[in-house]
Protein backbone atom coordinates (compact mmCIF):
# COMPACT_ATOMS: atom_id res chain seq x y z
CA UNK A 1 0.00 0.00 0.00
CA UNK A 2 3.34 2.54 -0.30
CA UNK A 3 3.36 3.35 3.30
CA UNK A 4 -0.24 3.85 3.10
CA UNK A 5 0.07 6.31 -0.14
CA UNK A 6 -2.05 4.38 -2.19
CA UNK A 7 -5.04 5.04 0.62
CA UNK A 8 -5.00 8.44 -0.09
CA UNK A 9 -6.39 7.90 -3.77
CA UNK A 10 -9.53 7.40 -1.91
CA UNK A 11 -10.08 4.45 -4.38
CA UNK A 12 -9.90 1.06 -2.38
CA UNK A 13 -9.76 -0.12 1.17
CA UNK A 14 -6.85 -1.36 3.03
CA UNK A 15 -8.66 -4.62 3.20
CA UNK A 16 -9.11 -4.86 -0.69
CA UNK A 17 -5.47 -3.95 -1.30
CA UNK A 18 -4.56 -7.07 1.12
CA UNK A 19 -7.04 -9.16 -0.38
CA UNK A 20 -5.95 -8.10 -3.76
CA UNK A 21 -2.04 -8.78 -2.87
CA UNK A 22 -3.08 -12.46 -1.08
CA UNK A 23 -4.44 -13.17 -4.32
CA UNK A 24 -1.88 -12.39 -6.40
CA UNK A 25 0.46 -15.85 -7.26
CA UNK A 26 2.95 -14.59 -4.63
CA UNK A 27 4.46 -16.94 -2.00
CA UNK A 28 4.47 -14.07 0.32
CA UNK A 29 2.57 -11.01 1.22
CA UNK A 30 4.28 -8.61 3.51
CA UNK A 31 2.54 -5.88 5.25
CA UNK A 32 3.65 -3.32 7.06
CA UNK A 33 2.66 -3.55 10.52
CA UNK A 34 3.11 -0.42 13.00
CA UNK A 35 0.44 -0.92 15.66
CA UNK A 36 -2.00 -3.01 17.08
CA UNK A 37 -4.51 -1.57 15.16
CA UNK A 38 -2.27 -2.50 11.70
CA UNK A 39 -1.97 -5.98 13.09
CA UNK A 40 -5.32 -6.57 13.80
CA UNK A 41 -6.15 -5.80 10.28
CA UNK A 42 -3.89 -7.91 8.60
CA UNK A 43 -5.12 -11.25 11.01
CA UNK A 44 -9.02 -9.58 9.69
CA UNK A 45 -7.59 -9.87 5.69
CA UNK A 46 -6.12 -13.42 6.62
CA UNK A 47 -9.14 -14.68 8.33
CA UNK A 48 -11.36 -13.52 5.21
CA UNK A 49 -9.45 -14.25 2.56
CA UNK A 50 -11.47 -15.80 -0.20
CA UNK A 51 -9.51 -16.01 -3.93
CA UNK A 52 -10.89 -13.39 -6.11
CA UNK A 53 -12.80 -14.10 -9.17
CA UNK A 54 -12.34 -12.40 -12.31
CA UNK A 55 -14.65 -10.14 -11.96
CA UNK A 56 -13.81 -9.34 -8.62
CA UNK A 57 -9.74 -8.47 -9.72
CA UNK A 58 -11.34 -6.22 -12.63
CA UNK A 59 -13.78 -4.51 -10.44
CA UNK A 60 -10.42 -3.37 -7.78
CA UNK A 61 -8.71 -3.04 -11.00
CA UNK A 62 -11.17 -0.39 -12.75
CA UNK A 63 -11.61 1.28 -9.85
CA UNK A 64 -8.08 2.10 -9.57
CA UNK A 65 -6.72 2.35 -13.17
CA UNK A 66 -7.41 6.70 -12.97
CA UNK A 67 -5.14 7.04 -10.36
CA UNK A 68 -2.75 4.60 -10.69
CA UNK A 69 -2.42 6.14 -14.92
CA UNK A 70 0.36 8.97 -13.56
CA UNK A 71 1.57 7.15 -10.87
CA UNK A 72 0.59 10.17 -8.06
CA UNK A 73 -0.27 7.69 -5.56
CA UNK A 74 2.83 5.28 -6.29
CA UNK A 75 5.72 7.21 -5.25
CA UNK A 76 7.92 3.83 -5.26
CA UNK A 77 7.63 3.49 -8.87
CA UNK A 78 8.17 6.88 -10.06
CA UNK A 79 10.70 8.73 -7.39
CA UNK A 80 13.32 7.46 -4.88
CA UNK A 81 11.73 8.07 -1.74
CA UNK A 82 11.70 4.44 -0.62
CA UNK A 83 15.11 3.54 -2.51
CA UNK A 84 17.32 2.85 0.10
CA UNK A 85 20.75 2.82 -1.57
CA UNK A 86 19.47 6.47 -3.15
CA UNK A 87 19.02 7.45 0.30
CA UNK A 88 22.27 5.30 1.51
CA UNK A 89 24.82 5.74 -1.66
CA UNK A 90 27.42 4.55 0.87
CA UNK A 91 26.14 1.15 0.15
CA UNK A 92 27.05 1.01 -3.50
CA UNK A 93 31.11 1.21 -2.79
CA UNK A 94 33.59 1.91 -5.08
CA UNK A 95 33.75 0.98 -8.50
CA UNK A 96 35.45 -2.04 -8.97
CA UNK A 97 39.13 -0.98 -11.47
CA UNK A 98 37.87 -3.03 -13.97
CA UNK A 99 35.40 -0.81 -14.97
CA UNK A 100 36.60 2.42 -13.73
CA UNK A 101 39.49 1.49 -16.65
CA UNK A 102 36.72 1.51 -19.44
CA UNK A 103 35.58 5.17 -18.51
CA UNK A 104 37.63 8.03 -21.03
Amino acid sequence: MANGIILKSKTVTAMECLHYALNLPVSVVITGIDSMKILDQAFEAARTFKPLTAAQRSAILAKTKKAASHGEFEPFKISSIFDGTAINTEWLGDEPKRLTRLMP
